[in-house]
């Protein structure tokens, strides 16, 4: 007798599931959707772009409301996408390309899959700044924290 255990989506579904889900979780902020804030995991981390930005999720849906409440947030679209996961599929992270209101963004998010499906544990953008620009970028970061702002 031969134990067979349940069939799982190949690698390439399982990738275009994933992806599918931060599709929609991005177009939730587009749209301004609450369910934007119910894929991320109750303990989840969002790290924005400004230094100061470092939000739990239900602090960083406190922060965001007005925008939320406009009925559109943030309009992130992804350019290139890679996802990887653990063998068990439990544990999926990703880095994405995206094209935003900022111009093109960067960004990494770890999931977690369980039996009440998919959450985002942890998510960071950055903003893209060319190697050329650099030292630009960084006088007037330190002009601004020098002034206070």
């Amino acid at each position: 007798m031969t134990c067979t255990r349940a069939a799982e989506p190949d690698d390439a579904a399982f990738r275009a599931q994933v992806g599918a889900f931060i599709d929609t979780w991005h177009d939730d902020a587009a749209h301004g959707r609450p369910a934007y804030f119910d894929k991320m995991a109750p303990d989840g981390v969002y790290i924005g772009t400004d230094k100061t930005e470092y939000w739990q999720r239900e602090a960083f849906r406190v922060w965001a409301k007005p925008y939320f409440d406009k009925g559109s947030a943030w309009d992130f679209k992804a350019i290139k996408r890679n996802i990887y996961f653990s063998p068990d599929r439990q544990w999926v992270w990703w880095d994405e390309q995206l094209n935003t209101q900022m111009g093109i963004c960067q960004a990494s998010g770890v999931m977690r899959v369980g039996p009440e499906g998919m959450a985002i544990q942890h998510y960071q953008l950055s903003l893209t700044v060319p190697n050329g620009a650099l030292d630009k970028v960084q006088t007037v970061i330190n002009d601004s924290e020098r002034s206070g702002l």
